[in-house]
């Protein structure tokens, strides 16, 4: 069973080119490093499940590739910018590393990004959604993999506005993600004849949620958008339950993931629309890879988790095909591709960086739907890949020919 999902993940990718013949691999390995939160707000999106996600894919295209041992390590960022850039020159000047994956958190990806321009060598976002990494820091080494702003935007943000929810004010958290976040939806909200009376940016981390929710229960908006995610969220939808800001207002939130589900529970998650691009429970395919990460992780994978586990072995696809680790060669290679495996169908990485696919919006199933543990979502739309990202003709990125 286990070599037959080996052989399925490796020739899951379309268009390969040249073989190993030619194998030319630098310090005889290739390795991949996981920048991830393990400690922090994040580390139950990110953390140890983005690691054993890499570990997987590292394992299932057999441990080597060109003849070459596949060395995944990993490391904390602390959800700060600096040390995640700190970390990522150490790892591209000394370390051997090749590719940087998962990246949660908007300000260290976009640091890591910086880095990545400056040194030639790989990142995959798969856990920030900032818009900047396929914008004004795009770079043929950098790939956003799983979502970003403008998906979440045009995923709940517009279902929320078609459904009537007109005038919104916001829940932000004070960063890049919040903000960029924030930005989207605005222009969504605006571009359907909506208003947004305004917002409150509350720091990373926050426990106290009270004068913010009384500032969007001043506000009278029909809607108060939650963009921030994690602990935040889950914090801010239980104060603006507990403050009676629900009995007048309604909720969106706008970047809600599987764990934030399972830690507010089904009775006051219910009936919550978000937009994700993968869920467990889709198909034998996402079946089989979930039941496999939650035997080593003890829960069920997320988008991220699964894009990591996808966008990994993409790589290592590529690196096989130009046959050798190369950036700028695996770079070409990965542009050339078609990407059908367990996370998507038909996906493609566009000059920009962005990686395009189906994304679906979701709504919380009641606990009455529930027929067991994790069983949370039921899907209510597919948004074409051609609708669910920004359209190349609004691109600053300088590679995009205008």
């Amino acid at each position: 069973m286990r070599n037959s999902l080996r052989l399925m993940a490796a020739a899951s990718m379309l268009a390969f080119g040249a073989g190993a013949a030619s194998a030319q691999v630098s310090d005889d390995v290739v390795r991949i490093g996981v920048l991830a939160d393990m400690s922090g707000i994040y580390s139950d999106l990110s953390g140890k499940g983005a690691v054993e996600a890499v570990k997987m894919a590292a394992e299932d295209f057999g441990g080597t590739v060109l003849g070459k041992k596949i060395d995944v390590v990993f490391a904390d960022h602390l959800n700060k910018a600096d040390v995640g850039a700190a970390k990522a020159r150490e790892w591209f000047d000394t370390g051997g590393v090749d590719l940087i994956n998962d990246l949660a958190n908007s300000g260290v990806a976009r640091a890591v990004a910086a880095v990545a321009k400056e040194k030639k060598r790989h990142i995959i976002v798969n856990g920030a959604s900032n818009m900047g990494i396929t914008n004004e820091l795009c770079s043929p080494y950098a790939i956003h993999y799983a979502y970003d702003a403008y998906s979440l935007a045009h995923g709940t943000g517009k279902a929320v506005v078609e459904q009537g929810g007109k005038t919104w004010f916001f829940l932000t958290v004070d960063f890049a993600f919040g903000i960029g976040l924030e930005e989207q939806v605005s222009s969504v909200v605006r571009a359907n004849g909506g208003r947004v009376a305004g917002a409150a940016r509350h720091p990373l981390a926050t426990t106290d949620f009270s004068s913010y929710i009384l500032q969007a229960q001043a506000s009278k908006a029909e809607i108060i958008g939650v963009a921030s995610t994690g602990a935040d969220a889950v914090n801010a939808i239980r104060a603006a339950a507990e403050f009676g800001a629900t009995k007048n207002q309604k909720l969106a939130a706008l970047l809600l993931w599987i764990e934030d589900v399972h830690a507010l529970g089904l009775p006051a998650a219910q009936g919550l629309l978000l937009t994700n691009a993968w869920y467990w429970d889709m198909n034998d395919e996402t079946r089989a890879f979930a039941k496999r990460f939650n035997e080593r992780v003890g829960k069920m994978p997320n988008m991220a988790q699964a894009a990591d586990y996808s966008s990994t072995m993409m790589y290592l696809n590529a690196v096989k095909a130009a046959g050798t680790d190369d950036a700028d060669a695996v770079s070409k290679k990965m542009r050339e591709m078609t990407v059908s495996d367990m996370f998507t169908k038909e996906g493609k990485v566009r000059v920009d960086g962005r990686f395009v696919h189906d994304m679906y919006l979701w709504q919380v199933k009641t606990p009455g739907e529930s027929k067991g543990p994790w069983d949370y979502l039921k899907q209510v739309s597919t948004i074409p890949a051609e609708q669910a990202f920004q359209p190349l003709s609004q691109s600053k990125c300088d590679l995009v020919k205008k």
